[in-house]
């Protein structure tokens, strides 16, 4: 009420950094077997080859999305930025077998919390590659991405993009 009356806007966080959401070692996204993302069509990121079937929440924010085959989780940040997270490639056709998740749409969450557990070995021997993108689904709409690294990095810990909304 008194925002209304005093005429404050209420301040939106504009730029975000995003942490690893799996151990591994990150890569560009024109270094995924997959033209879908490889060619950016769903928007830009990186990839990580992971190390370990953990998956984390690289920001603060709100579960969009779990797809019902568990292998992909839509997140909306704090400034707007919608982030895929997609494990493994053509692993929609595994329905849901290796994947265990922790979330559900509309849950709150921080930076770190469990998203997703999945079997390596399961992941490596029946879907194409164990590479996971993560995508920023509205880069169209983001007045800067910009990629922090690449090689190995530690889920939760090691920033791996910064995406500033206006």
């Amino acid at each position: 009420m008194f925002k209304k009356l005093f005429g404050k806007k209420e301040e939106r966080i504009q730029t975000i950094k995003l942490l690893a959401p799996l151990a591994g070692n990150a890569v560009d996204l024109s270094a995924v077997p997959d033209p879908v993302f490889s060619e950016k069509m769903m928007g830009d990121g990186l990839a990580i080859e992971p190390s370990e079937g953990v998956v984390v929440s690289p920001v603060d924010g709100e579960i969009i999305q779990v797809f019902p085959t568990k292998h992909a989780i839509g997140i909306r940040a704090k400034n707007g930025a919608e982030i895929l997270i997609h494990i493994g490639l053509e692993t929609v056709s595994l329905n849901g077998e290796g994947f265990e998740t922790h979330i559900k749409q509309g849950d709150k969450v921080e930076a770190g919390d469990k998203l997703v557990s999945f079997d390596m070995k399961v992941i490596s021997e029946k879907a194409k590659s164990t590479i996971t993108p993560i995508i920023i689904t509205n880069t169209d709409q983001a007045s800067s991405l910009q990629k922090l690294t690449e090689g190995n990095v530690d889920k939760g810990s090691t920033p791996i993009l910064e995406v500033t909304f206006e």
